[in-house]
């Protein structure tokens, strides 16, 4: 398998944004309630990191790595330390054209996001990738792939979630496991269950 094809897998279920780092756990667990509302957070989740996390690292390296200005006479000059509020700019400018030219062209698709991508501002599991990304030291194919692993892992994980929920809702549960309580036991289920992909990569 290539380099490229095992950060894939290796995003999508050993580095899982909510399962493994516990990165948007908000919105992973409010819209987990149904398979068709997970469905729509997963794809979204998966465009916008898939753009965003090569976007970042774009700026990245081109305003804001140290040495990045040498071109302009200031070879000397770091602008790293304004990574944070880059990113988050980034992110909403994205994730805001988006939804004007989904409207614009593909309305029928932006009708089914509905809210989703509005909440992708703010999701800190997107926020996370282009984070991880730096620290990490990927080049653009590799934020690329990082980015589209990340994206199908956090949409994975919530459609299962969602569909194992669908299930219970017919369940007689006690009451102190009942909605919110059913989830955050699912949900380190889950978690569990992808630590073992760790144990494999790692064995």
């Amino acid at each position: 398998m290539t380099d490229l094809g095992a950060l894939f897998l290796r995003a999508m279920f050993v580095e899982n944004m909510p399962l493994t780092f516990f990165l948007g756990l908000c919105t992973f667990l409010a819209l987990s309630r149904r398979v068709d509302a997970a469905l729509g957070l997963g794809v979204a989740m998966t465009l916008v990191l898939g753009l965003t996390v090569p976007l970042n690292r774009v700026v990245y390296d081109l305003l804001l790595a140290p040495g990045a200005w040498g071109w302009a006479g200031y070879p000397e000059l770091d602008l790293s330390y304004l990574s944070l509020l880059a990113f988050i700019g980034v992110i909403a400018a994205t994730v805001q054209l988006l939804e004007i030219l989904l409207q614009r062209f593909v309305p029928t698709i932006h009708a089914a996001f509905g809210a989703f991508l509005p909440l992708l501002t703010v999701q800190c599991a997107i926020l996370g990738g282009s984070l991880f990304m730096v620290e990490r030291r990927y080049d653009l194919a590799e934020s690329a792939v990082f980015g589209l692993g990340s994206g199908a892992g956090f949409a994975l994980a919530v459609i299962m979630l969602a569909a194992i929920r669908g299930r219970l809702a017919y369940a007689d549960l006690p009451a102190g496991l009942r909605g919110l309580g059913a989830a955050f036991l699912l949900t380190g289920m889950l978690s569990l269950g992808f630590s073992a992909f760790a144990q494999m990569v790692t064995s």
